[in-house]
């Protein structure tokens, strides 16, 4: 009897990465009050719109606290990373294009799709290529919640043997 053929998770290799092709990322995230807390206080940042649900519960249009932007950022970056580019990364290059064009609150879930608008082979780094990911992140309503542009360094095929 063989062994049994194994496979390991892993994002995609250089030449794996399709422009045009939209990535749809699963499972979602449902956003807690405990992950804004931490996050916001893990980062040092003291906005009351955050932390304080006194004050922001009288802060008009929203009348709650809102979760740190950062952090939905970070998440929408997160939710990408198993599909697209855990273990064949060698870094991000940038961010760009940040927008945030409505509020996430505490109970809503983050969905993710990434879709590839640019690739090429590095010049100055044989064995890498450039990838440029346009993530957008919506909430459980289907509402745009944050989008963001990350240029990143990936490793071609051929750095696996």
């Amino acid at each position: 009897m063989s062994a049994p053929r194994r496979v390991t998770q892993r994002g995609l290799w250089f030449e794996e990465f399709e422009i045009g092709v939209i990535y749809e990322h699963r499972p979602g995230r449902t956003v807690t009050e405990a992950d804004n807390v931490l996050f916001t206080t893990l980062t040092m940042n003291t906005q009351a719109l955050h932390l304080d649900a006194a004050f922001a519960d009288a802060q008009p249009p929203f009348n709650q606290r809102l979760v740190n932007s950062m952090f939905t950022l970070s998440t929408l970056i997160g939710l990408s990373i198993a599909q697209l580019t855990q273990g064949t990364l060698v870094g991000n290059l940038g961010f760009s294009e940040i927008a945030f064009p409505k509020p996430v609150f505490h109970g809503d879930t983050l969905y993710a799709e990434t879709v590839v608008t640019e690739k090429r082979l590095s010049k100055s780094r044989p064995g890498e290529g450039i990838v440029t990911l346009a993530h957008t992140g919506y909430n459980q309503h289907g509402d745009v919640v944050v989008t963001a542009v990350r240029k990143t360094l990936v490793r071609t095929k051929e750095t696996a043997a």
